[in-house]
Formats: structure tokens, C-alpha cells, sequence
């Protein structure tokens, strides 16, 4: 009885809220590509032998496998470009951009600009999407893993939604993010029961390479086994008072 009163005080989520109710975002949230990224580039216009030069070719290679010759059941893939470590791409004919802090709109227009005032092209259209950028949820969550961002803004209950949500046996008053930030880790608590919490977070929209960790509740770790044995169980203990009662007797014998 007790369990069950206290069950919906730890589980459900926003207990805060009340109706009409407004919090201000502690941050912008919008992905900025960094060093060590990778970004996928495609320019398109009307004249497609003027915008294939500044495309990269499309590399072919076998799902599971290298790439071998004679191969035929190929998959298609955009080469990508990597940000170096001062934030910069060597994009075709224009030499190096800077990129680093970007959103992909902000990408996308620079080259267009820059495209149309060097007179390469009048009317290119400028694609850029996320290759590389990922989240990762472990701990007790449904089906924990690595996560891939293709949109601009992803937040932390879309990270824990693409992970199934937590399990009856995660904290949702103990949710851990962890962000490298000018080369130092930092760690941000969130309490999912509590909305002001969750949404007032400077970790509520996530960046790329977060690792969210969900805490196991006190139920989940007295079900933690020794030897296969749950160290709280009745088994465990008949077990070690039977060891305890041989030892005894070889000791007196």
C-alpha cells in the first residue's frame, strides 16, 4: 500500500505545472556546428554542369563491407566535409570557409553569397544537412543507444522519447547531462517530476555528442547480483550462512 501511494510522486513527470503556465528558455538551442564535425554540402541550379563543380562526388560503398570491385549492390552516400580544428572547410574554387558556430541556414547562405558575387553561379541553391551529429541516452531507458540529429533543435524529452523513455526503474528526479564544454565536462541535474526544472535547464536543448544518464531507483539496485545471486534476496543469504556454517566446521574439526 505504501509502495503505491508513493509510485505516481516519483513517476510522473512536470508535477509543477499549473495550466497557462510560461517559462523562459535558459538558452537558444539551436545546433552550431563545431570542430571535429562532419556536414554534407550539395549546390544545385538550373545549369547542372556549373553546380557540379562544386559538389563532391558521391561514393559508393557496400552496406557491412568495403568496397570491393565488381560489386554491384551498391548503397549511394554524399562525401561529407570534415571541420577542421580551426572551424574551417575546404569547400571547391572557394578555398577555405569558416564554419565553426554556424547553424546550417547560416552555412547555406554564406556560400550562396558567395557563389553568386564571385559570379560562379547566378541562381545556386545551397543544401547543407548534419552527418556525424548524435546524442547518447544510457541507463534506465527502454532501449538506450546513440541517437542521430538531423534537425536544428533536438531537446532532452525528444532524446529520452527516441530512447523509448525511462524504464519504472529510472529517476526521474535524478537525470544527468553531460556536455564538454571549452574542454572541461560539465554535469546538469534535471528533475523530470518538477517542469520548472526541465525547462528553465541549460540542458534542455541538447548539443551534439550530450550523453543523457538515467539513475537507477532503490529497487533497481537491490536487484544488483553477486555470482548470479541477488545480493538481497533470500537465496543469497541461506547461501552465505550455509558457507559461513562449512567453514565453522572445518575450523573445529
Amino acid at each position: 500500500m505504501i509502495a503505491s501511494c508513493k509510485a505516481p510522486k516519483d513517476i510522473t513527470y512536470f508535477q509543477d505545472s499549473r495550466n497557462n503556465q510560461v517559462y523562459a528558455d535558459a538558452s537558444t538551442g539551436t545546433i552550431t556546428v563545431k570542430p571535429g564535425d562532419k556536414i554534407s554540402i550539395v549546390v544545385s541550379s538550373k545549369d547542372a554542369r556549373l553546380s557540379e563543380m562544386f559538389n563532391l562526388p558521391i561514393a559508393g560503398y557496400r552496406v557491412g563491407q568495403a568496397n570491393l570491385p565488381g560489386v554491384t549492390n551498391n548503397t549511394q552516400q554524399i562525401s561529407c566535409y570534415s571541420i577542421d580544428n580551426h572551424g574551417d572547410i575546404d569547400f571547391p574554387v572557394l578555398g577555405k570557409i569558416k564554419v565553426a558556430g554556424k547553424m546550417r541556414s547560416e552555412i547555406a547562405e554564406h556560400i550562396k553569397l558567395e557563389l553568386i558575387k564571385n559570379g560562379y553561379v547566378s541562381d545556386p541553391i545551397v543544401t547543407v544537412e548534419f552527418s556525424n551529429l548524435y546524442v547518447s541516452v544510457m541507463g534506465e531507458v527502454n532501449k538506450p543507444g546513440r541517437f542521430f540529429i538531423e534537425n536544428d533543435r533536438i531537446t532532452l524529452l525528444d532524446a529520452l522519447s527516441m530512447a523509448g523513455d525511462l524504464t519504472i526503474y529510472g529517476k526521474r528526479e535524478n537525470v544527468t547531462v553531460i556536455r564538454e564544454e571549452e574542454g572541461q565536462k560539465k554535469f546538469y541535474k534535471v528533475n523530470l517530476t518538477k517542469a520548472k526544472s526541465v525547462y528553465t535547464s541549460p540542458a534542455y536543448y541538447l548539443q551534439q555528442k550530450d550523453v543523457i544518464y538515467v539513475t537507477p531507483n532503490d529497487t533497481r539496485a537491490r536487484q544488483s547480483t553477486v555470482n548470479g545471486n541477488n545480493i538481497r534476496s533470500t537465496s543469497f543469504w541461506i547461501s552465505l550462512a550455509s558457507l559461513a556454517a562449512s567453514v565453522a566446521v572445518l575450523i573445529y574439526k
